[in-house]
């Protein structure tokens, strides 16, 4: 029988603007940011973690060994493993739901999971002709050599690319994508800029509260997520012109998530491993579940959580509504609506969820209730990471449950449930 797997808690940067603050870190040393604050924070200066999983998406080669190496830099136990882990806006949920399978199995007392993103230090590529233009002058030993590789290449052809959030088998990007939904479920844009200024102002008032006191470490200067805005209101916004489609579309600055740079890190333990540590759990995970559609065949790119989300609530014989948060990744504002339109939606749960009634509406007041990506920063492998230990910390104390769905590209999603501990 599986295990209980408890959330002690978690840490993370300031999540802000691309290419301001965080311009002069490597990718590296933003994830060491947050896994040596953790290690800190739970005092595990030398100790061993049984695994410790860390991921990013706007990565370079040269980060192959990413975990393993911000783990030698932590303070941890020289002898505890770490791994790279990939799953698109999920990366840090995924990175959890692995180390909480590990120690529900008994294979592991502790572990780490977390991710990091930050597009100051995303790799340049460069196109084909170049590569092989750099391999051979790499090649060559003496200068005649080289002189006549120059001479013989046509310089014209050299590229260079940035990454790009953009779907290969579509061309399209996430944006694009989300208003093709946002157009089939009719979302206007004054229904995804009311979810937009929710999320500023739940968010300013959760720092303003000091909720985030001991969840974020500053960074250098950087002491909060640099998004925030608390007097942005429906006028301001309802101004904004289309990001996607020039012409006819609704999903604006104001209503997307920003570009972000940003890591997190959470610590999970048995009971054992909470005890070895002299630590207490917040919470506790209950399930996971993951999915994906077919968005090159034309359905919705982000909608996958809605199908993730129906098969955990059906495995643990719950409803939609038994829930006292809910924490809805906010990559769009649209998605969101989107997201919840099909849960109400008595046609797509019957043909796409195979249920026999809608799964209905939920308490948006009990939505993102500290902050979502709209406003706090969305910075890929790190929201995972960040809702977790916002969550426990919430949920700390009572036995409250919490459901957590997160889109991703690829057209997929990750979704959980969180249950506080007394």
């Amino acid at each position: 029988m599986a295990r209980h797997v408890y959330i002690i808690g978690g840490i993370r940067t300031p999540f802000t603007k691309s290419f301001t603050s965080y311009s002069g870190i490597t990718t590296q040393q933003l994830m060491e940011a947050s896994l040596n604050e953790l290690v800190r924070k739970y005092k595990l200066e030398n100790k061993f973690i049984g695994d410790v999983a860390l991921g990013a998406l706007m990565t370079s080669s040269k980060n192959w060994n990413l975990a393993r190496e911000c783990v030698l830099s932590s303070g941890l136990s020289p002898a505890t493993p770490a791994y790279n882990v990939q799953r698109a806006c999920g990366t840090s949920f995924e990175t959890a739901f692995q180390i909480y399978s590990k120690i529900a199995l008994g294979f592991i007392e502790t572990g780490i999971a977390g991710g990091v993103d930050t597009n100051s230090d995303a790799p340049i590529e460069v196109n084909s002709e170049l590569r092989q233009f750099l391999m051979k002058m790499q090649k060559s030993k003496s200068l005649s050599d080289k002189i006549k590789i120059i001479l013989g290449s046509s310089i014209s052809k050299f590229g260079f690319s940035a990454p790009a959030v953009v779907e290969p088998r579509t061309g399209l990007s996430m944006g694009q994508h989300t208003e093709l939904m946002v157009k089939q479920w009719q979302v206007s844009q004054k229904e995804q800029d009311i979810i937009a200024v929710r999320s500023h102002q739940n968010a300013a008032k959760a720092y303003r509260e000091g909720f985030y006191s001991d969840l974020v470490v500053p960074v250098g200067n950087l002491k909060q997520d640099s998004f925030i805005r608390e007097e942005t209101t429906l006028e301001k916004l309802s101004i904004l012109k289309p990001a996607f489609d020039k012409q006819h579309g609704t999903i604006t600055a104001g209503n997307a998530s920003p570009l972000s740079d940003g890591s997190s890190a959470v610590l999970l333990t048995s009971d054992s491993g909470a005890q070895q540590l002299g630590v207490k759990p917040q919470a506790k995970f209950i399930d996971f579940q993951v999915s994906a559609v077919d968005f090159v065949g034309g359905e919705g790119l982000l909608m996958a959580p809605t199908i993730a989300v129906a098969n955990l609530l059906k495995r643990q014989n719950m409803k939609l509504q038994d829930f006292d948060y809910y924490e809805i990744h906010e990559a769009f504002a649209g998605q969101v609506a989107c997201t919840l339109k099909a849960w109400e939606s008595a046609e797509y749960c019957k043909d796409k969820l195979n249920l026999s009634t809608p799964l209905g509406s939920i308490d948006q007041s009990k939505m993102n209730i500290m902050g979502g990506s709209l406003a706090l920063g969305h910075p890929f492998a790190a929201t995972g990471g960040r809702i977790i230990a916002s969550l426990a910390k919430m949920l700390a104390g009572t036995n409250k449950k919490a459901l957590v769905s997160i889109c991703t590209a690829g057209g997929m999603g990750i979704a959980g449930i969180i249950e506080g501990v007394k």
